[in-house]
């Protein structure tokens, strides 16, 4: 299974690559058409070329190198002042399109006076065409300019002419940039590219000192203004503190904050002592008198004389206790225990009430005491909120002296820079590589400019070849019958050398230099009759779309083809435009076909036989009024029926079927149709319109005689097959046409046809 799709996949490869080949071979057949016409216009242009180089004015280059530096030198740090940092990217760039400003060019301009030299001066050179200078009538439009106006145009002309000429270039991954500047002379070419950098470093230098200077001028205005600042506030300053009787500002602001801070922790103790004072008066205002109640209170309890009491009067309790178990009530002993405890409690209950008296006077002093902290707290803080104030205004008139003390210092600090470094010259660039006059001109390279207008024409030339080529429509080749006009094509004939406004001559065939046409009329026969085994076609009819193809000669030599195996007639059945009887040398009043067919002459008197080459022909007789009629009428089709009983062919030469329709009236008759199309010459919908008239009307077409190809040319793929003739049949070439021998090779000849016919 795989071994045929592998063999058809060689074949598909080998049919696309002999169509390439096929395609190749065609493109060259084209530029090998076209070969003389793409060489004249390729010399044409060459020469004209060459002309107008030779006679330009040749114009030279000279170069210098600049090497812009990265790092200048300087004096003190004050490049501030200049905004430039040489250190990026953009300065280099920056520095290229400077040197091709308009500003550096005018300048170069100026310098060396070029607007008075006759190469940049515009009314120093010739002028060219001009309509005006031609028409001096018609009106004219010029400004008049005032001698200021006319200077500043002249140089503006100037000055753009000569940025035209400049070329600027940095070396890549370098600090060098090439001036390059062209001109009829060596010298000022040079002259100028080195002119271009000195005014360009100088315009640096003049824009740097300029720079300085108005620097300087404005530190200087600043340096007065920021001076009167300075000292007013320094004025304002002291008389703040005078007013205010200011020492130190900071020290009592301090002695005021600490003194704040301490209000402000006794305020607080005091607050937290009237609070305990509250809380116990509340206690005992709630208790009232009752002593008991008001003993056993924490806060009574806690007093140290009430815990004095209290031990004594447990230590009494206790005594009492212990004598009661030993003694009466009565006893001594026991009446003093029971006085001392008497004693005890109504003691404790005099310490309670001092203590409860004590109480709202310790809340009365609490009280108090809070009340004085809070009012002299408030005098402290506004105090304290004037000093602060006072403050303030200090700091801001201080910090108001101290910045204008900075700025002054820093003006002063770069104005003395700028002074000491305003006389200091660092050029910003440096000339590595002077221009020197070159010796040979740049332009123009006059044998590479004529080398590529050869290369260019004769390109253009193949272009056009190919471009005629693909709006050309016509017949050239057997591929165009087939591919354009879908017939066959049953005879090709070479084109014969000829007088360009004369016809082919009438024994062509015969004649012994003419093998190779000879041997294509005979193809031609071959190829009718093999197409008509069967059933000969006696009546052949030769037709053509216009007048001009060659139909008459292709029907006056087919005849004399077969006249050499059959007996034939050649009838001129173009009655509108005949030439078959002028040919043959007949006069114009020899009757013929019209005749015949309106019954005015006999046959006998219409035939002429050429004796030399044994053919009867039939001219078209008188001209008609009505051709067509006469050719449709029953007694033309009786005719040919009369003469095909005497005669074995029967050529009919009728009119161009585009042209009148009598071709398409012949064709109801004969039994055999040829279309004679003239090579490279009719435009192919004329041919398919006239082959498409015929097939309607059921026309016996047999195909397509290519006529007048040129064969002379190997890309046209005729010549190696039409050689071929030369060798075989050159004997003949070398006999007289009217000698015994070559007629023996000629009516060989003819049996040799008869043989391969059969």
């Amino acid at each position: 299974m795989n071994a045929p799709s592998n063999m058809g996949n060689l074949n598909n490869q080998e049919r696309m690559l002999q169509e390439e080949v096929i395609d190749l071979r065609q493109y060259w057949r084209i530029v090998d058409r076209f070969k003389w016409r793409i060489a004249a216009l390729s010399i044409a242009v060459t020469m004209l070329t060459a002309m107008v180089v030779f006679s330009m004015t040749p114009r030279y280059q000279a170069t210098a190198t600049l090497m812009i530096e990265a790092e200048q030198a300087k004096a003190l740090s004050i490049e501030e002042v200049y905004g430039l940092d040489s250190s990026r990217k953009e300065y280099f760039l920056t520095q290229f399109e400077i040197l091709k400003s308009k500003r550096i060019a005018e300048r170069v301009v100026e310098q060396m006076a070029l607007t008075t030299h006759p190469e940049f001066d515009p009314e120093q050179q010739s002028k060219g065409f001009s309509l005006r200078a031609m028409l001096p009538f018609l009106s004219s439009n010029e400004e008049i300019l005032t001698e200021e106006e006319a200077r500043q145009l002249k140089l503006q002309q100037v000055t753009e002419a000569f940025i035209e000429r400049l070329s600027i270039s940095p070396v890549r991954n370098t600090q060098l940039v090439k001036i390059t500047f062209e001109s009829e002379s060596p010298k000022l070419a040079a002259n100028v590219a080195n002119k271009v950098a000195e005014v360009y470093i100088n315009s640096h230098l003049e824009a740097k000192l300029e720079m300085t200077q108005q620097a300087t001028s404005w530190l200087n205005s600043r340096l007065a203004d920021l001076r009167v600042k300075l000292e007013q506030s320094e004025t304002n300053l002291q008389a703040f503190q005078e007013a205010e009787g200011l020492v130190d500002v900071e020290g009592v602001r301090g002695l005021a904050s600490q003194e704040l801070n301490e209000i402000t922790e006794q305020l607080l103790a005091a607050r937290k002592e009237l609070k305990q004072a509250a809380s116990i008066r509340e206690l005992v205002t709630v208790r009232g008198s009752d002593i008991n109640a008001l003993a056993s209170l924490p806060e009574v309890l806690n007093h140290s004389v009430i815990q004095d009491v209290k031990r004594a009067e447990v230590e009494a309790s206790r005594k009492v206790s212990e004598l009661a178990r030993r003694y009466g009530p009565k006893h001594p002993k026991m009446i003093a225990a029971n006085d001392q405890l008497a004693s005890v409690e109504s003691k404790l209950r005099s310490e309670v009430r001092q203590l409860v008296a004590g109480i709202e006077s310790e809340y009365q002093a609490a009280l108090t005491n809070e009340r004085a902290l809070r009012d002299e707290l408030n005098s402290a803080k506004g105090e304290y909120q004037v000093i602060s104030r006072k403050e303030t205004r200090y700091q801001e008139l201080k910090r108001d002296v101290d910045v204008n003390r900075q700025l002054y210092n820093a003006f002063l600090t770069r104005f003395r820079e700028t002074s000491e470094t305003s006389d200091f010259e660092a050029a910003n660039a440096r000339l590595t590589d002077p221009a020197i006059a070159p010796r040979k001109p740049a332009k123009p390279k006059k044998s590479l400019i004529v080398a590529l207008a050869m290369v260019v024409s004769a390109m253009l030339g193949v272009m056009l070849a190919f471009l005629f080529e693909a709006l050309n429509d016509g017949v050239r080749n057997p591929d165009d019958v087939e591919n354009k006009l879908s017939q066959r094509m049953i005879g090709l004939l070479p084109w014969v050398e000829h007088d360009k406004d004369a016809r082919l001559g009438l024994r062509t065939f015969f004649e012994s230099g003419q093998h190779q046409f000879s041997e294509a009329v005979r193809t031609l026969r071959t190829s009718l009759v093999l197409s008509h085994l069967e059933k000969p076609a006696k009546i052949i009819s030769v037709t053509s779309s216009v007048p001009g193809e060659g139909k008459t000669t292709v029907s006056e030599n087919l005849a004399f083809s077969l006249v050499q195996m059959e007996k034939v007639l050649l009838i001129d059945a173009d009655m509108r435009r005949p030439s078959v009887g002028k040919d043959f040398g007949l006069p114009v009043y020899q009757p013929g076909l019209s005749n015949l067919i309106a019954g005015s002459a006999t046959l006998p008197e219409c035939v002429y036989h050429d004796e030399q080459s044994g053919l009867d022909v039939i001219p078209a007789g008188a001209v008609p009024p009505n051709p067509q009629e006469l050719l449709a009428s029953p007694r033309f089709a009786t005719l040919l029926q009369e003469l095909g009983e005497t005669y074995d062919r029967i050529i009919l030469d009728t009119a161009p079927s585009q042209v009148v329709s009598d071709a398409l009236v012949v064709s109801r008759v004969a039994d055999s149709m040829l279309y004679v199309v003239k090579s490279d010459s009719t435009r192919q919908k004329v041919i398919t319109d006239g082959l498409g008239r015929l097939l309607q009307v059921g026309a016996k077409l047999d195909g397509v005689v290519l006529n007048q190809v040129d064969t002379s040319s190997k890309s046209s793929g005729y010549g190696e097959y039409y050689g071929y003739y030369g060798g075989r049949y050159a004997y003949e070439s070398e006999m007289p046409a009217d000698s015994a021998p070559a007629k023996a090779n000629s009516k060989e000849r003819a049996k040799e046809d008869r043989l391969e016919i059969a």
